[in-house]
Parts: structure tokens; C-alpha cells; sequence
């Protein structure tokens, strides 16, 4: 039996640009990453709900976003984790930003910006270059070193096939990652609910 992935919806970022900017009704914003990456820069009026934080409360916030939702993140995968989430808490009319705030910041659209953080994929990429690199030079002083470094690239790979990181995951629970005043749960729904 082949699992295959679902493809999420996405929403382009002139057509969501557009949206926000228009008279009609705006869409909510969802934006995944960590409180920092968020801190550091966000869409104006968007809500900062972490995707470990959505994961847990998927239920109550299908409940409360109302229609029209669009989920952020850096690229787009850690969006479409969180519309895979939503997803099996009923909600099918989620959207993720194509190109996530990547795409949306070289647009030139509207950024509130905040204190800098590297966002976490350059934290994977940091802490698993380094790893390798220590790892294949040790193992010329002990040769087993060389194991944690084939760990390591069967990691990613594994990442890569199921899109997602456990590496990610554990370095955004990091103390740096963590912004001043992180998002509470009941605070971001009684937003939503009062919206």
C-alpha cells in the first residue's frame, strides 16, 4: 500500500495581498512559526499560533477560525502540516500562502518586523552542517564518529520524504525560539472568536 501526499490548497501572494487590502471580507491569518521567526517578521494582522501549538488544539481552532483562513510559515511545508492538521479536524477550506513569507517579503508586501531571528530551516542547516562536519573530522581520532554522521544524513532524508523535521520540531521548543511574550492558546481563540 503507497501513501501519497496530499497537496494543500494554496493562495498566491498577490491574490492574498489583494484580499487584505480589498472591501470585501478579509481572510484570517495563520502564521505557523515559531514566536520568533514571528517576531521577526509577520503579515500585519496575522495570528501566531506555533504548529506544535495547532497540532494540540486542532479541535478548538477548527472550531473558532471561521471561513477564509490562510496558514503561513517560512516556505509553505510547515503550513501544509498545519492545513493537514485542520484537515482531520473537519476543516477542507484552508489555504496555505505559496512561497509562505519568502515569497510574500520579495513581493514587497506589507511586513511588520520585529527583533531578528534565523528562522528554523537555517537552524536545521546550521546544526546539521556542523554535526557532519564534526563528526567526519573526529572520526579520524575515532573512527565510530563516522556513524553519527550517516545518522544524521538518514535523518534528513527522512525529512525530506515525509516533510517534516524532527530536528525542526526540537529547535523550535528552543529558549531562543521563543519570543518575549509567547502566543497564548485562549488569547489567539478569543481573538478569533471576537474577529
Amino acid at each position: 500500500m503507497t501513501t501519497t501526499l496530499a497537496t494543500p490548497r494554496t493562495i498566491a501572494v498577490d491574490e492574498l495581498h489583494e484580499q487584505l487590502t480589498g472591501d470585501g471580507s478579509t481572510p484570517r491569518i495563520l502564521d505557523v512559526r515559531t514566536p520568533a521567526e514571528y517576531e521577526t517578521a509577520h503579515i500585519p494582522g496575522s495570528y501566531n499560533v506555533p504548529l506544535a501549538t495547532l497540532a494540540e488544539h486542532r479541535t478548538e481552532l477548527a472550531r473558532h477560525v471561521g471561513d477564509g483562513v490562510v496558514l503561513v510559515c517560512r516556505s509553505g511545508a510547515r503550513a501544509g502540516q498545519a492545513e493537514t492538521a485542520l484537515a482531520g479536524a473537519g476543516r477542507t477550506d484552508l489555504r496555505v500562502l505559496d512561497g509562505g513569507m519568502v515569497a510574500w517579503e520579495q513581493a514587497g508586501a506589507p511586513v511588520n518586523r520585529g527583533r531578528k531571528t534565523w528562522d528554523i530551516e537555517r537552524q536545521v542547516r546550521f546544526v546539521a552542517g556542523s554535526v557532519v562536519a564534526t563528526s567526519v573530522l573526529g572520526s579520524h581520532f575515532a573512527p565510530r564518529l563516522k556513524w553519527l554522521a550517516a545518522g544524521l544524513g538518514t535523518g534528513l532524508v527522512t525529512a525530506a520524504v515525509t516533510n517534516s523535521c524532527a530536528m525542526g520540531s526540537a529547535l523550535s521548543r528552543m529558549p531562543w525560539n521563543q519570543a518575549a511574550s509567547a502566543p497564548d492558546i485562549a488569547d489567539v481563540l478569543a481573538d478569533l472568536t471576537s474577529d
